[in-house]
């Protein structure tokens, strides 16, 4: 009897602890972790972070911004990144929980770059901040800082795909490719690089696609909704009917214009059970760009329109420059 009940206490705290390293983490869980001692990382820009933080979270700046070349927007040198990361007690050895705005792709980017420099604990709290608030949590504005530390970063190239990979992958259908891109941005309508379109064989499932109102950020720029809430994620039984087209057994790649939004994405296939999961790092950028590479549905930039776009743009400005200019003589 005595040896049942220990069964049963050894299932029950080894079901908890499961729970509790899940990837995608809720409110209760969070502040588990502040318990704890885990490193909490705020991946917004710092007036954000001062406005209002997770107690004894950290920051080092806007993530895309801090770890990204503006122009390729790809990772800065690793060793950029690890003095970076070091100088702020970033350990990626150590339980980590990234957050930003809820439903921020760049929370789930912050996660992707722990865990391709080596993290294995990390965890991200999809609702954010805006989730800590409601739950009418307290907040910190002052900036908090963690002792120093020094630890060598080694990127998990076997995490990504890389061009090469995906020009094979590409000629191949035994590897599922997931386009998280906008439908515009997929069908070549929305060019963003020297041509539109997709890779062939990709199917189309916008990252959006993945929160409980895919069209939330539109309606919030419309003014047609108050907050965000719309972007907290489906449950899992609404995000198995969303994937239910694709083999969770199949090797499945992920992309999106520059990584960010796909690091969204593969992170949810991940909780759903698929095992092999990648992320094309080079993404829309690396492959509209590159003339070798096959395209489904492909446009090219129209040059000419968007200069006169510009030129119209500019005109605006000295319009406006011009009339200020007046007001004040």
């Amino acid at each position: 009897m005595k040896s049942l009940l220990a069964l049963v206490l050894t299932s029950i705290v080894s079901l908890a602890f499961a729970q509790q390293k899940g990837t995608i983490i809720q409110t209760d869980q969070v502040q588990q972790a502040v318990a704890r001692g885990a490193i909490i990382w705020d991946v917004r820009d710092e007036k954000s972070y001062l406005e209002g933080h997770i107690p004894g979270a950290i920051n080092i700046g806007e993530i895309g911004s801090t770890l990204r070349d503006p122009n390729k927007e790809d990772y800065i040198p690793t060793e950029q990144i690890q003095k970076l990361f070091n100088n702020a007690g970033l350990d990626v050895n150590k339980d980590i929980v990234v957050y930003g705005a809820r439903g921020n792709p760049y929370t789930y980017f912050g996660l992707y770059t722990v865990n391709y420099f080596g993290g294995k604990n990390a965890q991200v709290y999809h609702d954010g901040i805006d989730g800590w608030k409601q739950a009418g949590l307290p907040i910190q504005k002052e900036r908090q800082t963690l002792a120093p530390v020094s630890v060598v970063l080694v990127a998990q190239p076997q995490l990504v795909v890389s061009n090469e990979e995906m020009l094979k992958i590409a000629q191949s259908k035994s590897v599922q490719i997931i386009d998280a891109r906008t439908p515009d941005e997929y069908s070549g309508k929305d060019v963003r690089t020297i041509r539109g379109g997709h890779i062939p064989n990709a199917i189309n499932i916008p990252f959006e696609d993945n929160w409980q109102d895919p069209a939330t950020a539109i309606k919030l720029g419309k003014k047609q909704v108050a907050d965000n809430s719309g972007m907290a994620l489906k449950n899992q039984t609404d995000l198995k009917k969303l994937y239910a087209n694709l083999d969770p057994d199949k090797e499945t790649v992920v992309y999106c214009q520059s990584g960010v939004r796909a690091a969204e994405t593969a992170v949810v296939l991940k909780t759903l059970g698929f095992k092999k999961v990648k992320v094309y790092d080079s993404a829309w950028l690396g492959w509209g760009n590159n003339l070798k590479a096959p395209v489904a549905d492909e446009t090219f930039l129209n040059v000419g329109a968007l200069n006169a776009k510009m030129a119209a743009m500019q005109n605006k400005i000295n319009q406006l420059e011009e009339a200020l200019k007046n007001k004040n003589n």
